[in-house]
């Protein structure tokens, strides 16, 4: 063959395989705002930086006329590019063939990028818009799938892996992209299912659409499987962009240190007023979060979902850190099943990544009711206590107000094994609150009283001055500091530095056994 013919036959291979979807699927893409495959990968990635593998991969399927389609890449885009100068590999589902359905070649082109990230240490960003398996080629789509996922679970916990959901995600593609460390959806056309749309019983008889029961905003608030909500397409792959900064390129890696132009020891002078004087009122804590980090950028994650805790990203003195706070104007800031497998969750990814945690403690206990028991609040509770126990990246603390009972021990306490344990003046460290106390040690004395009203108010006051206040705990070690609040950021800064050199051994074994 000439080297004319050859370059020909090579142009007309790349232009099947950068247009390998039918025109109708195109256009209908098009008129819902959506761009396609290609697109969302040169929009995610710097530009030109996209280098790309398998574009000629083809299904190898005979069945149910499948020979008479073959279009090349089989549905997915993938290879590795940059993002803000840092190589990463990424993968985009392709709508327009098959509707993005996952066969063998399809499962088998992913899983070779995912293994490519796991040996070059790279974080690993998936742009999912696929109905799940393909139902054309049986059982060995399922098979190549399952090494899909049996590659993802390898790469959990040793390098970051995003998800972008930016349409109807279902089955098996919603199971490889929930083994992700985030979960980001499109707020208009993200949707996740574990089952086919088509095949639920409530969206086939018209009790409730596809969008009420698997998009963005019930995964956001009620499943809890999306981490945030992107306004667009564009507003996904920033989100992508966002968390990636925060965290490093694998788990023996370090956060890039980004530093700022925020003292390191500024006073938090906002502080002073933020947490009210009586103990009983609510406030709300990103905004004591958001005083004592750098720029008070705070990067919330999971914000609609078990509200009475705060989870999320942040700066100090340019480190990375993870921190976790209880949010009083929510609940009062009680623990309960969502909220502590949420922040066990968010624990356990920074522990993976390096990212050292800080944790805002204003905690009444753990939310008490027949709901949460049947629940298995035990068994969910000692989740985050697990979660803190076992992180081995540098544990600080800062009590505002109340530290109670068994959530008190929850919260990254000194006894889990915390590095930096500080509270304020008016912080208080107890099993319970002074009423609580008091009805349970005088109740008898109370029930004979002929003024109770009274004798309370004494019994409470003077429980208060022996127990309510942050040195009776200081005196024990069991915090390092009583800080005034505007102090909180410097005082955090001077003892993470050392910190960040913290190594801890671990006697072997093949892994805790958290109670799932």
């Amino acid at each position: 063959m000439p080297e004319a013919s050859r370059s020909d036959e090579l142009d007309a291979m790349r232009e099947m395989a950068e247009n390998p979807g039918d025109s109708s699927s195109l256009r209908e893409f098009r008129a819902g705002g959506r761009k396609t495959a290609r697109e969302r990968i040169s929009s995610l990635l710097d530009d030109g930086s996209f280098v790309e593998v398998d574009s000629y991969v083809q299904h190898r399927s005979g069945d149910h006329n499948m020979h008479l389609h073959r279009p090349l890449g089989d549905g997915v885009v993938a290879g590795h590019g940059m993002i803000d100068g840092r190589r990463v590999v990424c993968f985009a589902q392709d709508y327009s063939v098959f509707s993005g359905t996952m066969g063998e070649m399809h499962a088998r082109k992913v899983a070779k990028v995912a293994e490519f990230a796991e040996k070059s240490q790279l974080p690993i960003v998936g742009i999912w818009d696929g109905d799940g398996q393909r139902v054309e080629e049986g059982v060995t789509s399922l098979g190549a799938t399952g090494e899909l996922l049996d590659i993802l679970v390898a790469c959990s916990g040793r390098i970051p892996m995003i998800s972008l959901i930016l349409g109807t995600v279902s089955g098996v593609s919603a199971l490889a992209a929930g083994l992700s460390d985030f979960v980001v959806l499109g707020a208009e056309h993200g949707r996740m299912f574990m089952r086919s749309p088509y095949m639920i019983p409530e969206i086939v008889e018209g009790e409730v659409d596809e969008v009420s029961l698997g998009g963005a905003e019930q995964h956001a608030s009620r499943s809890g499987v999306a981490c945030m909500v992107a306004e667009d397409e564009q507003d996904a792959f920033d989100i992508a962009a966002e968390i990636l900064s925060f965290l490093p390129d694998h788990t023996l890696a370090e956060p890039l240190v980004l530093r700022a132009g925020d003292d390191w020891d500024r006073a938090c002078k906002g502080l002073e007023k933020i947490v009210p004087d009586d103990a009983n009122k609510p406030y709300d804590m990103r905004k004591v979060i958001t005083e004592v980090v750098d720029e008070g950028r705070f990067v919330e994650l999971s914000q609609d979902y078990a509200e009475n805790v705060v989870i999320g990203f942040a700066r100090l003195d340019g480190q990375s850190i993870g921190i976790i706070g209880n949010q009083p104007s929510v609940l009062a800031g009680c623990l309960d099943i969502d909220a502590s497998v949420k922040a066990a969750r968010f624990i356990r990814t920074c522990d993976c990544y390096n990212i050292p945690l800080v944790t805002f403690v204003d905690v009444p206990g753990f939310l008490p009711g027949t709901v949460q028991e049947w629940g298995g609040i035990i068994r969910h509770g000692a989740k985050l206590l697990f979660s803190y126990a076992e992180a081995t990246v540098p544990k600080m603390a800062v009590v505002t107000r109340k530290a109670y009972g068994g959530a008190y021990l929850a919260m990254s306490c000194k006894h889990l094994g915390s590095d930096y344990n500080v509270a304020w003046p008016g912080g208080e460290l107890a099993v319970m609150g002074a009423e609580g106390a008091v009805n349970i040690i005088h109740r008898k004395e109370l029930s004979e009283s002929d003024d109770v009203d009274s004798v309370r108010k004494g019994l409470v006051d003077e429980y208060k001055n022996k127990f309510g206040d942050p040195y009776v705990a200081a005196r024990h070690g069991w915090l390092d500091d009583v800080i005034e609040p505007s102090e909180t950021r410097r005082k955090l800064v001077q003892a993470l530095k050392p910190l960040m050199s913290k190594r801890e051994w671990v006697p072997p074994k093949k892994h805790g056994n958290i109670p799932l």
